[in-house]
């Protein structure tokens, strides 16, 4: 499998939130080959706290993603730590005006393909969480350059309730003595503590936990799990980078720009693009209800539900391969589908 890493620098690049940067960069990786015509390419957008490094494990000859069939982009949003990040960068944080949006990353993206591969049509974007969020604006902003699109695990709006599980995560880390009121002047370990324990609640379906699929996965007791799955995870990443990341999802809405200006029905019905819309039955974050409410809405979509206990993290399934062949099997599918 032939894949780089390499970055694409964008001057001057003008943010949504109004600030602009003379220098902004999308870290990006690619597997596979670009084919004479340009037709087999495939993106594969990043989802909350997670780098190239950390999706790439479906990306295989017998995973969901085969390179030896497509191309494969991987661009790593802003905010993740890579791409441009506060961590690596004066760009900030809310408290100072700039937040990053999917508007942001998906324009990034459009350059990217286009100036770097001359790739006028993609093929598939493949995106969980808020990788389905990227994937939806990227329907909604280019209709006539998605051919399939499948989305797992998310909505291409921020529902109110999904709106207070973020911000539940939000106060958790600035509520840390460590937050000054704009940054935090040295780890927050409370706040990692309290934060990677909401997540965990949300992430996973109570069935999970009642049945206690985390012993099945090594680990000895629910502590350690806590512990060791998810709050060592989320100290590998900078505070400021989590809050940022946040910031984009709270401020996620398919109609939040000029094209549709607000009108959030209009945008997903000019979505083009043979859908599967695929949430999880048991994801907290992003209901099967209001996935399917937009389903019903976007032109060429098809509703397939993954059957799982496994909550949010069914779609992104790396250490659930039932769940795994569900979602290749689909996948396939759709791949295989006229265009």
């Amino acid at each position: 499998m032939a894949f780089m890493t390499e970055i694409f620098t964008l001057k001057n690049f003008e943010f949504q939130c109004g600030k602009s940067l003379p220098s902004a960069q999308i870290v990006y990786q690619t597997y596979g080959n670009l084919n004479a015509d340009r037709s087999n390419a495939i993106l594969y957008p990043t989802s909350y706290g997670a780098q190239h490094s950390d999706i790439e494990w479906l990306i295989s000859s017998d995973g969901i993603l085969d390179p030896t069939r497509w191309f494969i982009i991987i661009p790593n949003m802003f905010g993740n730590g890579l791409s441009t990040s506060p961590s690596n960068s004066d760009c900030g944080l809310t408290e100072s005006g700039f937040w990053f949006s999917h508007l942001d990353n998906v324009r990034a993206q459009e350059r990217l393909i286009s100036e770097v591969f001359g790739i006028d049509r993609l093929a598939l974007i493949y995106g969980w969480s808020m990788g389905a969020q990227q994937a939806y604006h990227w329907g909604a902003l280019y209709p006539d350059r998605v051919a399939r699109i499948v989305a797992l695990c998310g909505t291409a709006r921020t529902t109110d309730h999904n709106r207070i599980f973020l911000q539940s995560l939000r106060s958790a880390l600035t509520a840390d003595p460590a937050w000054n009121g704009t940054r935090f002047d040295r780890t927050p370990d409370r706040g990692f503590h309290t934060f990677a324990r909401i997540y965990a609640s949300w992430a996973a379906s109570p069935a999970f936990y009642r049945e206690g699929l985390y012993l099945k996965l090594g680990y000895p007791s629910l502590e350690d799990y806590l512990t060791q799955a998810w709050e060592a995870s989320y100290r590998k990443r900078d505070p400021h980078n989590l809050l940022a990341m946040l910031d984009t999802w709270l401020h996620c809405d398919i109609s939040d720009n000029l094209r549709y200006q607000g009108k959030y029905r209009a945008a997903l019905a000019a979505i083009q693009a043979k859908t599967y819309v695929m949430p999880s039955t048991t994801d907290l974050y992003f209901t099967p209800e209001d996935c399917a409410a937009e389903a019903a809405i976007i032109p060429h979509s098809e509703y397939h539900p993954i059957p799982s206990i496994w909550g949010h993290r069914a779609g992104n399934p790396y250490q659930n391969p039932v769940d795994a062949e569900w979602i290749r099997s689909k996948v396939q599918q759709l791949l295989d589908l006229s265009t």
